[in-house]
């Protein structure tokens, strides 16, 4: 298995952020548009300054697929694509449910994993009621 080169730029402060259990994104300063995922030059106006903006880490889901796997290698999991109610699509998974039980359309919230395998931003179904985010 080959290593991920190492993280640098806005990809670093992303996960590092992450990892202090913030959820932010860059603002381009010249166009005000968010931007997923993090790089240095604004994919809306080719900006290269930025302010962090923190995320509500709310949304709904956009997509859903099971990724479909040996039970020696893991068994089957969920993908899906996120809409953040702040504009932003983003590729993860809904914890909580399995993966055929996601559906369209349904709200969910962010997450952030500590440790372990997997992604450290996952999603949980949100009913509504008392937040959970980020």
């Amino acid at each position: 298995m080959t290593e991920s080169p190492p993280l640098v730029g806005a990809q670093r402060r992303f996960f590092d952020t992450l990892a202090h259990g913030g959820f932010e994104v860059p603002r381009c300063s010249a166009c005000d548009a968010l931007h997923f995922p993090p790089r240095v030059v604004c994919p809306h106006c080719a900006g290269t300054a930025f302010r962090w903006t923190g995320l509500s880490g709310r949304g709904v889901v956009y997509s859903a697929t099971t990724v479909r796997r040996k039970t020696d290698a893991g068994g089957d999991y969920g993908v899906c694509l996120i809409d953040l109610d702040e504009g932003l699509r983003l590729l993860s998974r809904v914890d909580g449910l399995a993966p055929h039980e996601v559906r369209i359309g349904q709200r969910v919230v962010a997450r952030l994993r500590h440790g372990g395998e997997g992604p450290p931003l996952v999603f949980e179904p949100h009913d509504g009621g008392e937040e959970k985010s980020a």
